[in-house]
């Protein structure tokens, strides 16, 4: 949470980087701190490129009209001119209207690929974070706290069962967690192993 407010604090003044290899959780902390920000009252704007990269990078105008804009997955747009010139404007314009950008990569600027020079140089000016992969206690520990955000509580039985029959990668993680939440509303019944089982299909 310290690196959340940390950036947050930082409005306008560069671009900073979430730098870490698949599965380390940079998506999550550039999710936490959208969060963090829409919880402080301003509008924030979340764009994972894993998703947005089959549509025309005129998803971006406009995007100088929020408070704070967070990227994720940038170097996909690697070697995509159009993409990779829409995110050099984006930053230009956001810049102008002193609205923070941060994103998130799989690795330093100068190592993404990325064709256009005075893009690389934009990512460069501000604080590259480094990721390291969430280990296994502090995956449990962000299940328990999301868990208790949304007003339940799981059970070490029912953790330990989930991530031994779940994927490991901590947005599969969280996306179990919320189709257990919905089911369970759903169902009107408590989160049990039996009660995974079944709407999981382990």
């Amino acid at each position: 949470m310290r690196v959340v407010k940390a950036v947050c604090v930082r409005a306008g003044r560069a671009v900073d980087l979430f730098m870490g290899v698949d599965s380390s959780g940079r998506s999550h902390l550039l999710q936490a701190v959208c969060h963090y920000a829409d919880a402080e009252g301003h509008h924030a704007a979340y764009l994972p490129m894993s998703e947005l990269i089959q549509f025309d990078p005129t998803i971006f105008d406009g995007l100088e009209q929020m408070d704070l804009v967070c990227i994720d997955d940038i170097h996909l747009i690697a070697s995509l001119p159009d993409w990779e010139e829409a995110m050099f404007h984006l930053f230009n314009r956001l810049r102008a209207a002193d609205v923070p950008l941060i994103v998130a990569a799989s690795d330093i600027p100068t190592h993404l690929n990325l064709s256009l020079p005075d893009l690389i140089s934009r990512l460069q000016w501000g604080l590259v974070f480094h990721v390291h992969p969430i280990q296994e206690d502090e995956k449990i520990k962000t299940l328990k706290d999301r868990a208790k955000s949304r007003g339940f509580e799981l059970s070490d039985e029912v953790l330990r069962y989930i991530m031994h029959h779940g994927k490991r990668d901590l947005t599969d993680l969280l996306s179990v967690l919320d189709q257990l939440d919905h089911a369970s509303l759903s169902a009107h019944r408590r989160i049990t192993v039996p009660f995974v089982k079944q709407v999981m299909g382990w």
